[in-house]
């Protein structure tokens, strides 16, 4: 099994993030430092950070609401609060996808690799909904215009169509089904609209709710169920 994989199928991290922490040298394989694209069998031995890496007892799937300025990612060398420091729960889990340091709301975390990247894969179109602020009026104009695609040239992609309604002078729910970086904000400064507030309120079948700012909570079995079941995990 490669080891990105191996990483994220006991819990330890995205795949993504595997990569990273294999690039910065804090995985070992056997007291070796790992390489990118190593392969490992199950009588290996793997530690990251020097702790040995065990498979996980049992699935932990969490809903988090993060607060603006914390970052999602292992890295600590800018010196930014991270995800891993609002969880206490006592057992190894990782977020399920991102959102960017001026961004809040909703993060899935979980240790199963498995559905983390059923979630995060584009091509399975799972919806994820935003209340958004901007600096001017929302317009028919712009509303039409985010809704039908828009070319960001700087991705060399063209967003998919998505749902978009007009909250109030200022603000508007959106429903992507698609995760480029900084999308959102991306996709408004086309039109000329600076992002003031982003907030995720929903991922999927799972709601953020009235889930204070900073605050985790377990997924109830009905959640964990349904969401397997969008993920085409029985």
């Amino acid at each position: 099994m490669r080891l990105n994989k191996y990483l994220s199928a006991h819990g330890v991290c995205s795949r993504r993030e595997a990569d990273r922490l294999i690039l910065d040298g804090r995985v070992t394989v056997n007291g070796s430092p790992a390489l990118l694209g190593q392969t490992v069998e199950d009588t290996d031995s793997v530690s990251v950070d020097g702790t040995p890496v065990k498979a996980s007892v049992r699935e932990v799937f969490l809903a988090v609401n993060k607060p603006r300025g914390v970052v999602v990612t292992t890295d600590r060398k800018w010196g930014d609060p991270v995800l891993e420091d609002l969880v206490d729960y006592g057992e190894r889990v990782f977020a399920i996808g991102r959102l960017d340091k001026e961004s809040e709301g909703l993060i899935l975390m979980t240790n199963n690799g498995d559905i983390s990247n059923r979630v995060q894969k584009a091509r399975e179109r799972h919806e994820k909904e935003y209340i958004v602020t901007v600096d001017r009026p929302v317009t028919p104009e712009f509303l039409k215009g985010m809704g039908q695609g828009v070319e960001l040239e700087e991705l060399g992609r063209i967003t998919r169509r998505c749902k978009i309604r007009k909250i109030d002078k200022y603000r508007f729910n959106i429903i992507l089904t698609e995760g480029m970086n900084r999308q959102i904000r991306r996709m408004c400064e086309t039109f000329g609209y600076h992002v003031t507030e982003l907030k995720r309120i929903r991922v999927m079948n799972i709601l953020l709710g009235d889930l204070p700012s900073g605050a985790w909570r377990e997924l109830t079995e009905d959640e964990v169920g349904e969401l397997k079941s969008l993920a085409g995990i029985s």
